[in-house]
């Protein structure tokens, strides 16, 4: 803001400060009055109006629906909330004065949490909101607080790496805007602190490594996977960019604002909680797994033509127990020699050759999560607190995994001087693991295994690790030394962490004037990690073994302060203007230290390598400084308009650029109070904004700088061309929606349409490596969303004793890539998954997946060659998007006296997803979409041939099952191993019991019980033969949507939770 703009600002303030005290009366003929404003059942109602009847004097509650004012004793003060009738109350001399409100269907609205933590009445707001309440989040009692909003918000996107306890997700909203692929997610605030929800990689760029001698990805969590659930109050999501630009160049996707739970100032004396969870979690889906046929190649005979198994060289032929595939003999109680667990050999004697069904579900257990909570909160008039401990028990399906995490909370309030007030938060986790299960298609991996587990193998072959006289140095693994134990992997091959999260801040308000406040506030947001790697002798990719150690440090502290002038003109208008400013601190850093080949095997430490370590180190600091004004009006609570704006300066960026400004406007109509309307209409509201917001990008591409290297004192200059012109990425956004509540709020809609637009992307682009560098850092491209978002809501029964309840969201986006930079032949990879890859296009999504498919004839025949095998074309072609053609959900909660149940569908439709996991188990035979051909010995493929003359014949030429599926699912083919990524999901459902009010009472301890069953991700109806369509890779620190590389099992979670208030 220019000096002349906060001159205005200030010669505003201090007219409107005069005109105040004028208003007044004296002090001799006034008093100061005091209280709270509930509503029916005594909690707090924030933002709650408060006037002296006939006067401009008045009050707006604070987060607790505490007010103070002054009036004359003989005073009458009316008291206004939206969604609440009015109410009169004469003073009477009384200095205290508690009013308690009664809810009103005809204007029934609500309070949300917006940027910067400021609390505004719904109506008013331009742009879209949605508020997920605390008790919503614990539904299902997750793990995860992202996972508790599937289904519950129009236009939200949760992407998981499907990799263990921690399963680490990529919130997304609106679309993805950015080509950088890492730069999609949604801001986190948590109690006004903007968190880190990127994850920093092991080490491992890829989640396709096998026999590649690299370590495997892991996922140790991102910044955000460790806020308590049973500590949040509430979630607004803040879906366009008029709703976020107070962010500025944060605040292009979209951000969640979450407020964590207070003590109520009304409770004097003591509150106390308890909170007792335990669930068992299994596997949701499994492949089809085929058990008709054993390990094989299809090609061993013996002399009399027939197919035999024989585990190492027999009476019987030659070895075939050492090949991954399963084309071998039908399961038919044959007698052949096979391996012997006991003497780790051949067996002695021929055995009966059958299949082990459970030779892979039965490597998993059940897993389990048990949480208990306490959490105390109390106050009085000028103070309140709430205090709360959280202890969590995780353990996974697979044996040696999950975690165990600590979590402790404090926030308090306190009143210091009646123009006084403090506040602070804080919350504290431990999260220590001592082992995390690793992804992706590496040896290292279980997927792998799984993959490569045959079906005459039972799991009794692999139960002893260490094969006899060579503890700790050879492993047992019969069939290939290619393929790690199962249960070396999960008892030996260690990824152990401890993660220590601290988010607080402190805040003062002081109330210069009834109309002038200042807020200050400083926030810290900390996160430091321990990793332990172990890798022991004989493993695929580490026959001496392995160790590292990573340790990580990332901390953000933001200082803010907002001026906030607040007016009431005559009876119409009223303003509240605002300025602040912002300063941002980064500081992350990460060290590891890793040795290959260990000297004594089993020993995991840094001097115990055969050769020093190697030492990584990265670093980045980054800084922005802020400052930004906003201004409300509204007219006869009936127009509203919203203006915003900020600007930022970036390090990130250069300073010839800076600083750089992010405007916004908004404005809502209350169109049942401006037009004439049907008694039934309750409320009816046009919304209108348009915003722009930025995206900047991480330190260190504007200038050159030099790469540490893995020996002391050496360093490099970094592979890609820095550049000084760096401007940040700009979202230009347009929003429209209505609103409607009728018949006293027993139906009500929320439409939106939208359009964002993104340009100047941040793009690294490949260049001539003759100029020393491989990519070139540029501004260039642009990428539109345009979407629809529906959110319908219902109560079709609302009685004493009766209550039914419905929601539906439902959202659809098309994005749309308009422009990339010069010179780059129209496309721009976004990332790579094994052989499939996500291509950026003009014309394209930067969710398209390109690769290998079939040659089609003009009437779509596969084309055949002369050896009755697919053709294998010379280019890659487009498969598919990976995003969905629209997502929803649909929940009911029915209550019936002190019963109630909930019910939550979830899905989506359309989007593909490409399986790595499908492609292998196919061509090796695994799964039973490879059983036809095996009984007749041959398969004709089911296409044409290319005669020479350019027409087409049928197929006729006969393959053998194993050569037809290794090609037809070839790890290049990517459109045979793609598939439509469609699913429903009985995400949520809970059926509790309230225990009587009567009952309680008896016990004068207990204020409240509950217990409730609930189950999470029940069923899933889908066509993906894996797991789950929900996933994506993980490649290092990188979630990849529409990809699928080594993912292991989803579970399906079902509890019992027992909550107690004393």
């Amino acid at each position: 803001m220019s000096t002349s703009g906060l001159a205005r600002v200030l010669r505003l303030s201090a007219t409107g400060t005069a005109l105040l005290f004028l208003s007044h009366t004296t002090a001799a003929q006034s008093q100061s009055i005091s209280g709270f404003v509930t509503d029916e059942k005594g909690e707090g109602l924030p933002g709650a109006t408060v006037v002296v009847k006939g006067t401009t004097t008045g009050a707006t509650t604070d987060t607790e629906g505490r007010y103070t004012l002054t009036a004359a004793p003989d005073a009458v003060l009316l008291v206004t909330y939206i969604g609440y009738s009015t109410q009169e109350v004469a003073v009477s001399g009384k200095t205290t004065l508690n009013v308690r409100l009664a809810a009103d269907a005809k204007q029934l609205n609500e309070v949300v949490v917006t940027a910067l933590n400021i609390t505004r009445e719904q109506k008013s707001l331009g742009y879209a909101t949605q508020t997920v309440s605390g008790e919503a989040l614990l539904e299902a009692r997750p793990n995860n607080f992202a996972q508790a909003l599937s289904g519950k918000v129009a236009g939200l996107n949760l992407v998981s790496t499907g990799s263990g306890p921690v399963n680490s997700t990529r919130i997304s909203l609106r679309g993805d805007n950015s080509l950088n692929p890492n730069g999609n997610n949604a801001l986190v605030v948590l109690d006004g602190i903007p968190m880190n929800s990127g994850l920093t990689s092991s080490g491992v760029g890829s989640a396709y490594g096998a026999g590649s001698g690299n370590d495997v990805p892991v996922d140790f969590g991102n910044g955000i996977a460790d806020i308590n659930p049973d500590d949040i109050a509430s979630i607004t999501v803040l879906k366009g960019a008029s709703a976020t630009a107070l962010y500025g160049s944060r605040a292009a996707n979209g951000a969640l604002i979450i407020t964590t739970k207070t003590g109520s100032r009304k409770k004097k004396g003591l509150g106390v909680t308890v909170n007792s969870n335990s669930s068992i979690n299994t596997v949701l889906k499994w492949p089809d797994y085929q058990y008709e046929y054993g390990q094989g190649t299809g090609r061993s005979f013996n002399a009399n033509g027939e197919m035999y198994y024989s585990y190492g060289a027999s009476p019987d032929g030659a070895n075939t127990g050492s090949t991954s595939s399963a084309f071998g003999p039908k399961f038919a109680g044959q007698l052949y020699y096979q391996y012997d667990p006991a003497t780790q050999a051949q067996s002695a004697e021929r055995v009966p050759w059958v299949p082990y069904k459970d030779n892979i579900k039965g490597f998993y257990r059940t897993g389990s999560t048990f949480t208990n909570s306490v959490a105390l909160e109390g106050g009085n008039e000028t103070s309140s607190a709430r205090a709360s401990v959280t202890h969590s028990k995780n353990q996974w399906i697979m044996p040696n995994t999950g975690y165990e995490r600590l979590t402790a909370a404090l926030s308090v309030n306190h009143t210091v001087a009646s123009k006084l007030k403090l506040a602070g938060k804080v919350n504290f986790t431990n999260r220590t693991s001592d082992n995390l299960p690793a992804t992706g298609y590496n040896n290292q991996s279980l997927s792998y295994f799984m993959i490569f587990q045959n079906p005459n193998v039972p799991l009794d072959a692999y139960r002893t690790i260490w094969k006899n006289g060579y503890d700790q140095v050879d492993q047992v693994h019969p069939f290939s030394s290619f393929i790690d134990n199962p249960y070396l992997i999960a008892y030996e091959m260690i990824n152990a962490s401890t993660t220590r999260t601290t988010v607080g801040n402190i805040s003062a308000t002081y109330d210069f004037t009834k109309s002038l406040s200042l807020l200050v506030r400083s926030g810290l947001a900390m996160t430091q990690e321990r990793r332990e790697m172990r890798r022991p002798y004989s493993t695929a990719n580490f026959q001496k073994g392995y160790y590292k150690q990573q340790d990580i440090s990332n901390y953000e502290v933001n200082t803010d302060f907002l001026l906030t002038y607040h007016r009431q003109f005559n009876t119409h208008f009223d303003v509240r203007a605002s300025v602040g400013g912002n300063a941002m601190r980064r500081r992350n850093r990460s060290t590891d230290a890793a040795v290959r080949d260990l000297v004594i095997p089993g020993v995991y430490k840094l001097a115990n390598g055969l050769s020093s370590p190697l030492l990584g180190l990265n670093a980045y600091e980054k800084d922005i400084n802020s400052n930004y004004a906003l201004a409300t009006v509204s007219y006869d609570d009936k127009i509203f308009v919203d203006l915003t704006g900020r600007n930022d300066w970036s390090s990130s960026l250069p300073v010839e650029n800076l600083p750089f400004s992010y405007p916004s406007v908004s404005t809502s109509f209350i169109l049942n109070e401006l037009l004439p309307m049907p008694a039934s209409i309750s409320l009816a509201k046009l919304r209108l904004s348009a915003a722009k917001v930025g995206n900047d990008t991480d330190p260190y591409g504007n200038n050159k700088y030099y790469n540490r290297s893995d020996f002391a004192g050496a360093g490099s200059v970094a592979t890609t061309l820095y550049n000084k012109n760096l401007k940040p990425e700009q979202t230009v956004s347009y929003e429209a929606g209505l609103e409607y509540l009728m018949f006293q709020g027993r139906l009500g809609a929320d439409v939106t349409v939208y359009q964002n637009t993104t340009r100047n992307q941040i793009l690294e682009v490949p260049i001539d490596p003759t100029t020393g560098y491989s990519r070139a850092l540029l501004n260039a491209g642009a990428v539109r969303n345009r979407g629809v978002e529906v959110v319908l809501n219902a109560r079709p029964v609302d009685n004493n004793a009766f209550k039914w309840k419905s929601t539906v969201t439902w959202s659809r986006n098309r994005n749309k890539v308009l422009s990339l930079a010069g010179g780059l032949e129209d496309q721009q990879v976004i990332g790579t998954g094994g052989t499939a890859t996500l291509l950026a296009t003009v014309g394209g999504t930067t969710g398209d997946i390109y690769g290998y498919g079939f040659d089609y004839s003009p009437d779509g025949k596969i084309i055949y060659n002369k050896d009755g095998l697919p053709v294998q074309p010379a280019n890659i072609k487009y498969i598919g998007r990976a995003y969905a053609d629209w997502k929803g959900g649909f929940l009911n909660e029915v209550s019936y006296k002190n019963f109630r149940l909930s019910v939550l569908f979830d899905g989506q439709y359309g989007g593909i997803i490409y399986s790595q996991t499908h492609h292998k188990m196919s061509e090796q035979g695994k799964l039973k979409s490879t059983l036809p051909g095996r009984e007749e010995g041959y398969i004709i493929g089911d296409g044409v041939v290319a005669n020479a003359d350019g027409t087409y014949s049928p197929n006729t030429t006969k393959v053998i099952p194993a050569a037809y599926y290794a090609e037809y699912y070839r790890r290049a083919n990517i459109e045979s191993n793609s598939f439509d990524a469609s699913y429903l999901k009985l995400r949520e459902a809970r059926i509790e019991f309230n225990l009587p009010a009567a009952l309680l009472s008896r016990t004068k301890a207990f204020t409240g019980a509950t217990i409730g069953l609930y189950g999470r991700d029940l069923a899933m109806w889908t066509k993906f033969p894996m797991f789950d369509p929900e996933t994506a890779a993980l490649n290092g620190g990188t979630i990849l949507p529409g990809v699928e590389i080594g993912q292991l099992p989803s579970t399906r979670t079902m509890g019992v939770n027992i909550t107690l208030q004393l």
